[in-house]
This record gives C-alpha cells, sequence and structure tokens, in this order.
C-alpha cells in the first residue's frame, strides 16, 4: 500500500478523479436549477433559498464523514484492519441517527426557517414543497456521505465516481418527466425536482451500500453500527468538528446574506442563484488542487518533509489563483450568452454580468482560502483557519453586505464587494500563517501522537 501511495501522489494522479467528481456534483445542483429556468425564475429562486438551508445541514454531516476518512486511512495505513472496519460501521451508525434527527427537525421547522429568511410570499410555497421534501430525507444524504468517504479511504475512488454519475443521469431525467410531462407524466415543477432528487439519492444509496459491502476488506461488524463506542466517537469529532467549522460558519453567513438579498427582491435573489451556479464551475479548479495538496500535505508532514511541504502549498497556490483568474476573466467575456441559457430576463442578465465581472477579483482570492487552509488542515494546524474564518466572515462579509448592500443601496453589487472583502482579507492572513511556519511546530506534534 505504501509503494501504491507514493507512486500516486503528484498533484495531477490525485486531482483529476477530484475534480470530476466535484464536477458531477455540481452538476446535479445546476441541472435543478438549468431546467427549472425553463419553467419559472421564480422556481429558481425557491429552490435556490431552500437550498441554503440543505447546504448547512450537509456541512453538519460532514463532521462526521471528514473524521471518518482520516481515521480510516491511518487504520489501514497501519495496517489496523478491524479498527477500520470498526470505524466505518460506527461513522456509518452515528452520521445515520445524526441525518434522521436532522431530517425530523427540517420537516418539523422548515417553514419558520424560511420565515426567518425573509423569503418573499410569492415564493414560499414551493421553497417549502422543495425543503420539506428533500430535507426530510437528508439523512440518505448523510449515508451516502459517509459511506462515500469509507469506500474512497479504502482506495476506490472510482466508485464513487460511477455512483455520482448514474445519480446525475437519474436525476435529469427524473427532471426532464415532472418539469415537462412527457408520456403523460404530471408536470410538478419544484416539487417534481424535488422528487426527482431524493429518489436519484435513494438509488445511489442502494448502489453505495452494494459497493460498500463488496469493497471493504473482511466483514462490517453490524454491532457497532448501534453501539457507539466512546473511544471511536470522540475521535470522529475531534477530527470532524474543527475541519468542518470553517465551512459551517461560510454556510450560516451566506444564509444570512441572503435574508439580505430577500430584502431587494425576487429579481436579486434569481441573480444571486444563476451568478452562484456559474461561479461554481471557477470554483471547481481551486477545490480540486486544495483537495489534492491537501492529501501530497499530510503524507509530506508525516513523512517530515516540511519544506517540501511548505513548496507544495504556494506552488499549488499559485496554480490555483493562475487558473481561477483566466477562468473567471473567460466567464466574463461570454458573460451574457451563459446567463442567457438560464433566463431572458434583461434586467437579471444586465445584473449578472455586472456581478461575473466582480468576480475576476473574488476567486483568485478565494483560491487562497481553499489551498491554504486545505494544507493548515493537513499539517496538523486546524484551529486558526476556523477563528479568522468566523471573525472575517461576519465582521466582514456579513457586516459590509448589509452596510454597502442595504444601507447604502448598492445591492448585489455591494454585497459582491463584501465577498471579495472577505476572501482577500482571510487569504492574506491564511498565507502569513503558512509563511509563519508555526504549522511545523504542529504538525511535529500531531505526528508525535499519531
Amino acid at each position: 500500500m505504501t509503494t501504491t501511495n507514493k507512486r500516486k501522489l503528484t498533484l495531477f494522479a490525485l486531482t483529476w478523479p477530484i475534480f470530476i467528481e466535484v464536477l458531477l456534483h455540481m452538476l446535479m445542483g445546476s441541472a435543478d436549477t438549468l431546467m427549472l429556468s425553463q419553467y419559472s425564475d421564480d422556481s429558481v429562486a425557491a429552490v435556490g433559498v431552500a437550498n441554503q438551508i440543505l447546504a448547512l445541514i450537509i456541512v453538519m454531516f460532514g463532521f462526521v464523514a471528514t473524521g471518518t476518512s482520516i481515521l480510516i486511512a491511518q487504520n489501514l495505513g497501519a495496517n489496523q484492519q478491524k479498527t477500520a472496519r470498526e470505524i466505518s460501521a460506527v461513522s456509518i451508525g452515528a452520521n445515520l441517527l445524526f441525518g434522521l434527527l436532522l431530517s425530523v427537525l427540517i420537516f418539523i421547522f422548515g417553514k419558520p426557517i424560511l420565515l426567518l429568511m425573509n423569503i418573499p410570499t410569492e415564493l414560499m410555497d414551493e421553497a417549502k414543497s422543495y425543503l420539506l421534501i428533500v430535507g426530510g430525507f437528508s439523512f440518505i444524504q448523510s449515508l451516502i456521505m459517509t459511506i462515500g468517504a469509507i469506500v474512497r479511504s479504502y482506495g476506490f475512488t472510482r466508485d464513487i465516481m460511477y455512483i455520482t454519475i448514474g445519480m446525475n443521469i437519474l436525476n435529469v431525467v427524473g427532471n426532464y418527466l415532472f418539469i415537462f410531462g412527457p408520456f403523460g407524466f404530471p408536470v410538478l415543477g419544484v416539487e417534481g425536482v424535488a422528487i426527482s432528487t431524493t429518489v436519484s439519492r435513494i438509488l445511489g444509496l442502494v448502489v453505495s451500500v452494494i459497493v460498500l459491502l463488496k469493497r471493504i476488506d473482511g466483514k462490517l461488524p453490524i454491532k457497532m453500527l448501534y453501539s457507539f463506542p466512546k473511544v471511536h466517537i470522540k475521535k470522529l469529532l475531534n477530527i470532524g468538528i474543527p475541519s468542518a467549522g470553517e465551512q459551517l460558519s461560510w454556510n450560516a453567513s451566506q444564509m444570512v446574506i441572503t435574508f439580505f438579498i430577500a430584502m431587494l427582491g425576487t429579481e436579486a435573489l434569481t441573480s444571486k442563484v444563476y451568478v452562484q451556479n456559474l461561479m461554481m464551475f471557477i470554483l471547481l479548479f481551486g477545490v480540486a488542487i486544495s483537495q489534492g495538496t491537501q492529501i501530497m500535505i499530510g503524507y509530506m508532514v508525516g513523512s517530515g518533509q516540511l519544506n517540501e511541504a511548505y513548496k507544495r502549498c504556494l506552488n499549488s497556490l499559485y496554480l490555483a489563483i493562475g487558473i481561477s483568474f483566466l477562468m473567471a476573466l473567460l466567464f466574463s467575456f461570454f458573460s451574457e450568452n451563459l446567463l442567457g441559457i438560464f433566463t431572458d430576463n434583461k434586467e437579471i442578465i444586465s445584473i449578472g454580468t455586472t456581478l461575473i465581472l466582480l468576480t475576476i477579483i473574488l476567486e483568485p482570492g478565494r483560491s487562497f482560502n481553499l489551498v491554504i487552509i486545505s494544507s493548515l488542515r493537513a499539517a496538523g494546524d486546524v484551529k486558526f483557519p476556523v477563528y479568522m474564518g468566523i471573525i472575517s466572515m461576519w465582521g466582514v462579509s456579513v457586516t459590509l453586505a448589509y452596510i454597502l448592500g442595504i444601507y447604502f443601496e448598492l445591492g448585489l453589487v455591494g454585497i459582491w464587494i463584501a465577498f471579495i472583502a472577505d476572501e482577500w482579507l482571510r487569504g492574506l492572513l491564511m498565507l502569513w500563517r503558512w509563511r509563519s511556519k508555526v504549522w511545523h511546530k504542529k504538525s511535529f506534534v500531531e505526528a508525535k501522537a499519531v
């Protein structure tokens, strides 16, 4: 296993499968938006608001999934097959219980949450319908995430990629049937998209379980699914909670900013959804590079190659900045055409074009955070990115979004300027932290502890 891992540890070899998998996940979300845009702009805005809440829930499932991935990899590397199987079972049971709890809470409190987000009245019914169906079955997603983390840790990354492809195809077919109503199918709009998303996830889960039982080395200890031994739970949470804290804070701050945007009206909400769907494809490159870099730095730090780890992070950062800048520039040239795929509303296209132009500045700043935060985590410096993230996201992004967007009435342009200020401030702080090499001591402690 060690030889194989060393042979595969190049940025390209690690990044391209991650790139494809993340791309497929993004396409699954964009498929809903694109197909719904042919049905109604209001429906797009309603699903966009509901997805802000669902994104927060998915991050919470990541608490267990992140810890699972790291612990299983460590135990497999140490040839502790039995412990790896135990952690697999415990993580599935823990995230299932957590997922069921959140599903029930969403089903009960879905409408009050939407009201708190100040959603326009005309969007409430559709947003509520989508949230209750997809959110009510969110425990399915918790299991998919956990099993995916386990299978990837066992080295079968392509299996998860193929499952994701299948889920995408089923989701698109289901959307087509329920939005356009061919062959006598009922036209259900947002409700149909929610059903399609849920059914594709259920079928994806069934296949994921089959793959897990086939790929795992030995039998899964069924007792561990519900016994929850304290030693394993503690380790999962100790790794997972700090790693997910920064992302959790970001999603929560985005929900507050969505509340501000809702004050600007339905067109502003719809514009945000369309532009952020396009931005995800620019972000994709940075996400793939950061995750590949994280794996490489983890190995380098573990083997004491601190200088190589330092250089690897910076080289990956330069690559991510360059690619994100060029992609944002390319998207800005074709912004009207790209937005025209989703809508023919001239006001939305006009606002969206300006926001994509600002993205040329925004996305390179985001690359700092994607690459360096992943590197700091891999080196054992977990808490600093969380603390700085919370301060910047709420002190800069949320605060400036209200001051510029609402108080000074700059609208979405003001809110995008707030995003830029947040990403660049955090990014430069992360770069300072990496260059200070404080993580040298932390990585030594982590390596020693392991």
